[in-house]
């Protein structure tokens, strides 16, 4: 497993607030928060009565960065492997050369360690910003202890080489601590994933599914204990598994789902056997693939136990363009009627895709990303109506790590013209949904350190279970059952930064710019 030295980082506040509304403790910071909402009631004769609510929040938060474990399934795949090798890059300060000269480590494509928030303004009216991470104490890359499960028996250097993602002067240099790193047999169920992913499958976990959630749970525990954490994340990076089939009496509830692990149902699939053992032990559980995993009787098992999931399917590049785009046309009052994405990549997921039942479980995640925003605009978009959306993805080869992306966007105009925009995009797949894992990994810890109380309530309490400020790293982000889902990037950045946010007692960020408008 890789060790880190705990640092400083994210151990102290870069700012604090001055208000009555916040209180620092040794050990926490206390804010007040009034939540302000519109609550809108329809009449019978279709009109609108709008009526300003206001809601008070206690936030607790604690100051102290714990020791922390993130542990991957699938940690021998491209993005496992990219994202170990990165950290033992930047932890040592590691440079090394290209065609185009020398590189050093960096953390770019992090939300938590790349971009920056507004804070407020100074004296002069200037915006002030300060990085993400330091809105609240978050745990830093760098000091994550990180271990696994994977299928394939190679250590974490043969899977660098294998994955062929980083420039071969870096991965020379973090080669000889790669190769002691051995993932954990894990579960291989070959109904589940592609018939092509069978020549990898050589350190995989015998005997039953309720033997395979015991093992699983003993190598959570474990892991803590041998490395000294206060907590793990769990985190799937592996294959792309069919969906598993809803059965009443079979995955519906917690106990159905508990029991057909105990008799072996074909119906419960290795990411789900891995959520239930980390919701046993008391571990969040982040799902990065599109599958449904989180069948309604784990998301009630969650529930229960109050130990948070978050999902499915990382956001990595094209889907995040797309809900951009369309929520920059639809805001504009551009009507999109036709959306086409075209994909082409040959690294091991392009491999795996190209089995239909797993390209179904990507098509579905990524033909949703525009619902919320249709459904937005009624003006544009009569009941029902939807734009036409196609999906296509294609193992080639030839183009490696390196994704094409080609999408087209045809709508309506002004007065029935018609406007089509095409891109092509270019993304290093791994490189790019690498430090989204980080991103989950952080903030889901950090929201382990978040509780609340409403002026109802009398002892402080944890979110609920389904962890949905996670949707800016997600395809098909999951909410708490009756919650609208939320698609549009700019929203998703939005709530995540206003809810640590009110955690100090900040307000929500605007761009009203009153101080400089009312003259």
């Amino acid at each position: 497993m890789v060790q880190f030295t705990a640092t400083a980082a994210g151990s102290a506040e870069a700012f604090q607030v001055d208000s009555a509304n916040v209180v620092y403790t040794a050990d926490h910071i206390d804010s007040t928060y009034v939540y302000r909402d519109s609550k809108v009631v329809r009449t019978d004769d279709a009109k609108l009565t709008v009526v300003p609510t206001e809601k008070t929040y206690h936030f607790r938060t604690s100051r102290k960065v714990p020791r922390v474990g993130l542990m991957m399934v699938g940690w021998g795949g491209n993005n496992g492997s990219t994202l170990t090798a990165s950290i033992i890059a930047n932890r040592q300060k590691i440079s090394w050369r290209t065609k185009e000269g020398v590189q050093t480590p960096n953390y770019y494509g992090s939300v938590t360690q790349a971009s920056t928030l507004k804070l407020g303004v100074d004296e002069k009216g200037q915006d002030v910003f300060i990085p993400f991470s330091d809105i609240l104490p978050m745990v830093h890359p760098n000091d994550l202890v990180l271990g696994g499960w994977d299928i394939s028996a190679h250590n974490l250097g043969a899977a660098m080489e294998r994955a062929q993602v980083l420039e071969y002067d870096l991965q020379r240099q973090v080669r000889k601590e790669m190769d002691t790193l051995q993932p954990l047999p894990s579960i291989y169920y070959p109904d589940y994933i592609a018939a092509n992913q069978s020549d990898r499958a050589d350190n995989v976990l015998p005997g039953t599914k309720a033997e395979h959630l015991e093992k699983i749970r003993k190598d959570i525990r474990e892991f803590k204990a041998n490395n000294k954490l206060d907590k793990v994340i769990v985190l799937w990076t592996a294959n792309t598994e069919r969906f598993s089939a809803i059965i009443p009496g079979v995955n519906d509830t917690a106990d159905a789902l508990l029991a057909s692990i105990q008799n072996g149902h074909d119906e419960v699939a290795p990411s789900t056997i891995f959520a239930v053992a980390c919701i046993l032990e008391k571990t969040p559980f982040v799902n990065g693939s599109p599958q449904n995993t989180f069948v309604p009787g784990c998301v009630e098992l969650a529930s229960r136990e109050k130990v948070y999931i978050g999902g499915d399917d990382f956001k990595s590049g094209q889907t995040k363009f797309k809900s951009v785009m369309v929520d920059f046309l639809v805001n504009a009052g551009i009507k999109p009627i036709g959306i086409t994405s075209y994909n082409h990549l040959g690294n091991n997921d392009g491999k795996n895709l190209s089995a239909p039942q797993q390209f179904r479980s990507k098509e579905i995640s990524k033909s949703n990303v525009v619902d919320d925003m249709v459904a937005a605009n009624p003006i544009l978009y009569k009941k029902n109506e939807h734009p036409d959306h196609i999906v296509v993805i294609k193992y080639c080869p030839a183009v490696g790590d390196s994704k094409r992306a080609l999408d087209e966007y045809v709508s309506e105009i002004f007065m029935g013209g018609r406007n089509t925009i095409s891109t092509y995009n270019v993304c290093e797949d791994s490189l790019l949904a690498s430090p989204l894992i980080l991103d989950l990994a952080i903030i889901t810890e950090l929201m382990t350190r978040i509780e609340y109380r409403t002026e109802d309530m009398e002892e402080y309490s944890p979110f609920h279970a389904v962890l949905s400020v996670l949707s800016y790293m997600l395809k098909a982000p999951m909410v708490p059952p009756g919650t609208p889902v939320v698609n549009a990037l700019s929203k998703q950045r939005a709530a995540m930064e206003n809810i640590f946010r009110a955690c100090v007692g900040l307000p929500p960020q605007n761009d009203m710019m009153l101080e400089h408008r009312a003259i």
